[in-house]
């Protein structure tokens, strides 16, 4: 399709905040269903891609699967579990085949939004190149994630100012190779980044030792599906991705459903695929056995077993238990072990943020959406013509993030139908929803951040969303209830 040319000072149909994997995924599904809507992209950084951008920690990868987590309208071909550079070159490589980088004004931080009933618009104002600029949009489209891009999740570590050597979080990565090379280095932290750090550092070490106060339930994936090169092999290629991705995602619900309803059953299974790939200095007990049901939290997945391969070389070593107290060279527990360092990286978790950190108002009311529930996991109450992007927690973000931009596309076509200029969610009986999560997850960055998330109910449009196929089928057929346009 042509690009349509306008100047930003025109109003326009969409504004989407955020050039990362969700972003993308807004624009080709605008781009490719609503060629003549005008929208753009407004990004804070210099570079599309969010996370993958961000990020640069040692082995920076995704812990979904790619067939799952790339997108359904360009098949993924690579490894199923992928580095950061490669999601990052996938995702460069769909916003230019498809228009989308030109529609992308980088170095633009959105500061404020306000929605004129009046004016049936959006008056957003950002600072582009320290610049104020204001742009008008009739929709508006958030597509900034999950956590916070300009800082991390503090973690109460005792004695961490004693600390002498380096101490890094991986959100602010600053050190080179050879920064840690021959080094001591302890890894905090129990989550995703721990075990994908962990193995990338070992390589170069003098010794690295992953000090978590909990274990994770960690599961080793083949980093090529084999089932996904047969596949490849006998379907014409658009076939195969298609049913190599609906493959991925069953298997994600029927591991998540049968580890839910049979959690023992799973700690057995889970226990014993971990003794089978540790090596005989250590135990399961209590360094690889969670006090938590696997899916309280995410399982931490390690492609071809490459964490447990590190432990069974001596490349790595593992401490578990309370952190008494960071002298300046050493990581003392409470059960008495010593770790000693010289560089100290914490990886204890992000901070979350939902919506951008963006002052939205409507009719210069500001607007907490801490207060608000959120209409089938896309909409916030309140807020009109205004699209959250959120994803999933037991499965790719993207598949949730594509429902949304799915419904966005299809709610934008029945209000021209009808010549609609409004829509916004209102539920009918709110005195009688019961409060639930956003994120179904017990681990601690999430319990921390609850208070200031959108809420999500137990009932009715307002629950959370939990299933991709259920989701997308509401997202092209459902209906609008508790939505009211004007």
């Amino acid at each position: 399709m042509g690009s349509i040319n306008y100047d930003d000072s025109d109003v326009l149909d969409v504004l989407i905040i955020g050039a990362g994997i969700s972003g993308i995924n807004a624009a080709y599904r605008l781009h490719d269903e609503l060629p003549d809507k005008k929208y753009l992209i407004l990004e804070n950084r210099e570079q599309l891609g969010g996370t993958w951008d961000l990020f640069k920690y040692p082995g920076i990868r995704s812990d979904s699967d790619l067939h799952t987590f790339g997108y359904a309208f360009k098949e993924w071909t690579g490894a199923d579990i992928a580095e950061g550079k490669e999601i990052l070159t996938y995702l460069k490589k769909v916003a230019a085949d498809n228009g989308i980088e030109e529609r992308i004004r980088y170095k633009t931080r959105v500061n404020s939004a306000d929605w004129s009933t009046e004016e049936r618009c959006w008056f957003v104002s950002t600072e582009q190149d320290g610049q104020q600029k204001q742009y008008r949009s009739r929709f508006l489209y958030t597509c900034t994630g999950y956590y916070d891009y300009d800082a991390a999740l503090k973690a109460d570590i005792p004695g961490i100012q004693n600390f002498k050597g380096k101490v890094v979080h991986p959100q602010f990565w600053d050190l080179k190779e050879d920064d840690y090379r021959g080094k001591r280095v302890a890894v905090i932290g129990s989550g995703a980044t721990a075990i994908t750090l962990i193995p990338s550092m070992a390589e170069v070490t003098k010794d690295i030792t992953l000090v978590q106060r909990s274990p994770t339930y960690i599961l080793s994936l083949e980093k090529y599906d084999p089932i996904a090169k047969v596949l490849r092999a006998v379907l014409p290629q658009k076939m195969a991705a298609f049913v190599i991705r609906q493959k991925n995602i069953a298997r994600i619900y029927a591991s998540y459903h049968i580890f839910r309803t049979f959690p023992g059953v799973a700690k057995k299974i889970l226990g014993r695929l971990t003794s089978m790939q540790l090596p005989k200095d250590i135990p399961l007990d209590p360094h690889f056995k969670p006090n938590y049901n696997p899916w309280d939290q995410r399982l931490c997945i390690c492609p071809d077993g490459d964490f447990y391969k590190t432990l069974r070389e001596g490349k790595a070593h593992i401490a578990t238990g309370h952190i008494d107290q960071v002298t300046n060279n050493e990581i003392i527990l409470k059960n008495g072990e010593r770790i000693p360092c010289d560089i100290i990286v914490t990886a204890t978790g992000l901070k979350l943020h939902v919506g951008g950190k963006i002052a939205t108002s409507v009719d210069k009311k500001l607007i907490k959406a801490s207060e608000r529930f959120v209409w089938k996991g896309c909409m916030i109450e309140g807020l009109p013509n205004y699209a959250l992007s959120i994803g999933y927690t037991n499965a790719s973000w993207t598949l949730g993030s594509d429902c949304t931009a799915q419904y966005v596309v299809r709610m934008i076509k029945h209000m021209d139908k009808y010549h609609k200029s409004m829509v916004v969610p209102e539920p009918s009986n709110r005195d009688q929803l019961e409060e639930g999560p956003l994120l179904d997850l017990t681990s601690t960055y999430v319990k921390k951040a609850e208070k200031d998330l959108p809420k999500a109910a137990t009932t009715g449009p307002w629950r959370m969303r939990t299933n991709y196929w259920y989701d997308l089928v509401q997202a092209k057929y459902g209906g609008y209830d508790e939505l009211v346009f004007q």
